[in-house]
């Protein structure tokens, strides 16, 4: 008999977890309120001690800041769900099996790759200068790329695994990755100012991250929500960026943000108008 009563609580524990699960029951507010709680102390520290920059133009508090996405989104999913819920949330960084339109593993894997081409063509077209001799290092792939997949991870499950849910029902698709992609920007201000960019640099690099924003959730959208598709592309976005043909001169992604960041937004701007601003998956030429 007791048996029977503790698998009936069970059973409804599990449905209240399921009914609190849903995404209106989230709060975006309250995951960018505790997404700059948490990275703001950082910041300040980063000021006051001279902290030495590491290999890729990273800092330790560049690198702990990095996680405050997936733990403010811990921390909240824990209190509207309790422990089945964060559970949930980290299997969903493994949600391959959501693609089920096997297409959709093409833009994944070859869009940021096609994006970096671009750039390098545009400019060498405008006759821009660019390296003469460039090593590419192809032994440092894995690294680079595990490295970049867990900083992916760490953004990701916060800002798609948490916050754009509740925004796209309320706001739609694209005006909620506008909303999540400027304090994502903005949240990469103290680290762009420490490498020494000024201010055009930075209004360049909001355009370019406001509009990788737009890309991600298009993926996310015609991916069946897929959170792991979301990292793979932005892992491998990140990952262009280090492999990007360069020399002890020329970094042409440090030296022409405006080439770099608009070839993102106009690729952007053709996701949104192909697709449709409100859930970008209607693909207007079905």
């Amino acid at each position: 008999m007791l048996a029977i009563i503790s698998k009936h609580e069970k059973e409804l524990h599990l449905t209240t977890i399921m009914n609190n699960s849903k995404p209106e029951n989230h709060s975006p507010l309250k995951f960018f309120l505790l997404v700059y709680g948490l990275s703001i102390p950082l910041w300040i520290i980063e000021t006051r001690i001279d902290i030495k920059r590491l290999p890729l133009d990273f800092s330790i508090t560049d690198i702990l800041a990095a996680f405050t996405p997936l733990i403010a989104a811990s921390i909240l999913v824990y209190k509207e769900e309790g422990r089945i819920g964060t559970n949930q949330l980290f299997k969903r960084i493994l949600d391959f099996s959501r693609i089920t339109k096997k297409i959709w593993c093409v833009p994944i894997i070859l869009l940021p790759f096609l994006m970096y081409l671009l750039i390098y063509i545009t400019i060498h077209l405008i006759g821009l200068p660019l390296p003469i001799k460039f090593h590419f290092p192809f032994l440092s792939i894995p690294f680079l790329f595990s490295l970049f997949f867990l900083g992916s991870v760490v953004e990701e499950t916060g800002y798609m695994g948490y916050a754009i849910d509740p925004m796209q029902e309320r706001f739609g698709a694209l005006s909620a990755s506008i909303l999540v992609g400027i304090p994502w920007a903005v949240w990469h201000y103290p680290s762009i100012i420490q490498q020494g960019h000024n201010l055009t640099w930075i209004a360049w690099a909001t355009l370019g991250t406001v509009a990788v924003r737009v890309l991600i959730v298009w993926i996310y959208n015609n991916t069946g929500k897929s959170l792991f598709a979301c990292i793979l592309f932005h892992t491998l976005l990140n990952l262009g960026r280090p492999l990007f043909p360069k020399d002890g001169i020329h970094n042409p992604l440090v030296d022409y943000p405006y080439v770099h960041y608009s070839i993102i937004a106009i690729t952007a701007g053709i996701v949104v108008f192909v697709w449709g601003s409100k859930t970008l998956t209607r693909y207007r030429y079905i």
